[in-house]
């Protein structure tokens, strides 16, 4: 998918999705006022739109449908709703396309910079459309040199500013994670993409907190929240499974279910005092042996 095709597409999604409903006669001028439009074009060929739908839908799962009597609109944005990953993703288009259009308020508005953003997710996501491999040149922070070989693409994940690709590799039985920014090259290939019939990256990732993945069952994680803490924890979850089942002035106590992975230590410990784990004890006592390590430096 060529860059200014995907950005089309997060064009056409913002447009509909600011305005509710809007004729393809409202769409067409809008675009000849785009400054996507770098040819110049008067209005938006009817052909072409219907084409970027179809690719909206196919890259993206977002339905776009036309109501003669008020336009075109999102049909499924219910769904996008309870979707968290994909009105993340809508939200962050809508986003990007009105910096784009407003360029003279890039110095207003300030990010957290998400190194693999832009290089090759485009190309990622056009393979995972189109069912092919990749031809990938990549390598981890543990490796002296790079390597080829290449990989059936699963899925993409966004993970504290920096984007992860599921994918399994001709050299692995097993999917393994690829972070984007440490890939130096990539291009489809020519083979067709094999994915499980039964994949869906929701439930892959429904047991982890971040991107390590690895054979351990999930565990019950009960940890004790100090008070200063447990609005930030009630208003963006730690995971899905969060369940807060005991409040009291001083503290609150939330559950989770949940392979406890070094992500996840991690963001406990990210939290310092105010977090207290209190079950399982095996992960109790990797924590208290990290903050003990922790100490120890400072004494």
């Amino acid at each position: 998918m060529a860059k200014n095709y995907f950005d089309r597409y997060v064009w056409l999604i913002d447009v509909i999705n600011r305005h509710g409903h809007i004729s393809f006669k409202d769409i067409s001028y809008l675009w000849s006022r785009s400054s996507l439009n770098t040819v110049g074009e008067n209005y938006l060929p009817e052909r072409t739109f219907h084409n970027h739908r179809e690719a909206i839908f196919d890259t993206f799962g977002i339905e776009i449908k036309c109501d003669r009597s008020l336009g075109y609109y999102i049909a499924n944005s219910e769904d996008i709703e309870g979707d968290g990953i994909r009105k993340w993703l809508l939200d962050s288009m809508s986003l990007n396309s009105v910096l784009n259009e407003t360029k003279d308020m890039r110095d207003k508005i300030l990010f957290e910079n998400v190194p693999s953003n832009k290089r090759w997710l485009a190309e990622i996501v056009n393979a995972i459309r189109d069912r092919k491999t990749i031809e990938m040149t990549y390598q981890s922070f543990y490796a002296d040199e790079p390597s080829s070989f290449e990989a059936h693409p699963w899925c993409l994940k966004l993970f504290k500013q920096r984007w992860y690709m599921l994918a399994r590799s001709v050299n692995y039985k097993e999917p393994r994670i690829y972070a984007l920014d440490r890939i130096h090259d990539i291009r489809e290939a020519e083979n067709d993409l094999e994915v499980p019939k039964r994949f869906n990256a929701h439930t892959f990732f429904s047991n982890y907190f971040g991107i390590i993945i690895n054979d351990q069952k999930p565990a019950t994680v009960i940890l004790k929240v100090d008070e200063d803490q447990v609005k930030y924890f009630r208003s963006l979850p730690l995971h899905d499974s969060q369940k807060e089942t005991e409040t009291t002035d001083c503290y609150s106590v939330f559950e989770y279910r949940l392979v406890t992975t070094f992500d996840f230590e991690q963001e406990v410990l990210r939290h310092g005092p105010s977090v207290e784990v209190l079950a399982p004890a095996d992960f109790r006592e990797t924590i208290r042996k990290d903050a003990k390590a922790m100490l120890e430096r400072y004494d």
